[in-house]
């Protein structure tokens, strides 16, 4: 026994030492000439900088702490404007508190400030979106089992109320899928469909959009009662999907079984072709997915056990998929990012403090660890913001 603590004890110090922070100093006139910022958020209270913006050098990883926003509750995941000027982001509580918040952002400086906060009515939501003519925002609630819809006015707040499309069913998993459970909204590459992972059903819920939808009504932007399914074998848990840039391919995550679906996808239609294990360890823990710029890579993050980022090779002619390597990261890479120049992988470990980088070999799509971390209280999300 004695032996098998002092093992988990060095595997603990390793995981830590891996995440030691290089973060400088802020100092506006050293920031890179890349153009690149983050944004990342995570788990904390109103009195901590839950998200903070960083200037990021793509060129050789190094980074500047800009400015971090205090005055919000668990902004877990985070989503912008194609002009940058607005970002939105959860809260992710539970019952009442649950909400999403409305944000400014100057990239210029890297200031943020709280616009206003609206309730989601739906528990935990931990995935936002807007949809493509950024009228509305869209969040996936974890616990309420629904998602919701909100009205952006002309100043960029949130409007209340929210819409809220709730879903019913259960499937396999006797613990885990005892109801719905939503954990992502994602619009089509062409705008004209929306897909809502559900863990709880193994199914993922696609609606058509309204090209006419009117500005306040979010109540109009989704067909609600065309709403179709795609289904997923039991027991899967479908979390994150992603579609290829160019073929007409989507990939799902699924949380349970740790395997990336690989669907056919053609005008709101998806059908499963390959399934492929991401997590072998069955940690149940799958997490985030992610498609190198070059379209080259896709990497999925898995928990629990044996944490890290599966790699696999896209074929470029189907889009299935062939596992090349694996790579063992901090603790809890709940969310990762990948630079748009594709030279780097940004992975939120949560549980080990930072933001861990990595350093992608764009010919064999494999990871090196760069020794370099940003270091950050349980960040849960990163975001890259090129200029």
């Amino acid at each position: 026994m004695k032996r098998l603590n002092l093992i988990c004890t060095l595997v603990m110090v390793i995981a830590v030492t891996a995440c030691v922070s290089k973060k400088k100093d802020a100092n506006l006139n050293d920031i890179p000439s890349s153009g690149l910022i983050l944004l990342t958020g995570g788990n904390g209270g109103p009195a901590e900088e839950t998200i903070k913006a960083f200037s990021f050098n793509e060129e050789d990883g190094s980074f500047v702490f800009l400015k971090g926003l205090s005055g919000l509750s668990n902004p877990t995941f985070l989503t912008h404007t194609a002009d940058q000027r607005y970002i939105y982001a959860v809260r992710e509580d539970n019952g009442e508190k649950a909400g999403a918040y409305a944000i400014s952002f100057d990239r210029k400086t890297g200031e943020m400030k709280v616009l206003n906060e609206v309730p989601v009515m739906g528990g935990n939501p931990c995935n936002i979106t807007l949809d493509p003519t950024e009228k509305f925002v869209l969040t996936a609630n974890y616990f309420g089992g629904n998602i919701s819809l909100l009205g952006i006015d002309d100043e960029g707040k949130l409007m209340a109320p929210a819409f809220v499309i709730p879903f019913t069913g259960k499937s396999a998993d006797p613990s885990r899928q005892t109801k719905p459970y939503l954990h992502c909204v994602k619009f089509s590459p062409d705008g004209k469909f929306l897909m809502a992972d559900d863990l709880g059903t193994d199914r993922i819920h696609i609606f058509s959009v309204n090209e006419k939808a009117e500005k306040g009504n979010p109540q109009s932007l989704l067909e609600v009662e065309k709403m179709k399914d795609a289904v997923v074998e039991p027991g899967n848990g479908p979390r994150h999907l992603v579609f290829h840039p160019t073929l007409p391919v989507a990939y799902l995550i699924n949380e349970l079984s740790g395997n990336v679906v690989v669907f056919d996808y053609k005008e709101g239609d998806m059908q499963a072709k390959q399934y492929i294990a991401a997590d072998t360890v069955n940690a149940k823990g799958s997490a985030d997915i992610h498609i190198s710029p070059d379209s080259k890579y896709l990497y999925a993050s898995n928990r629990l056990k044996a944490d890290g980022l599966a790699i696999f090779r896209i074929n470029e002619t189907d889009g299935t998929l062939q596992k090349v390597g694996y790579q063992l990261t901090g603790i809890h890479p709940r969310n990762f990012a990948i630079t748009p120049n594709g030279k780097y992988v940004l992975v939120a470990c949560r549980d080990s403090n930072c933001i861990q980088i990595f350093e992608r070999n764009a010919d064999t799509g494999l990871l090196t660890d760069t020794g370099k971390a940003i270091e950050i209280k349980e960040p849960m999300f990163v975001l890259c913001l090129k200029e």
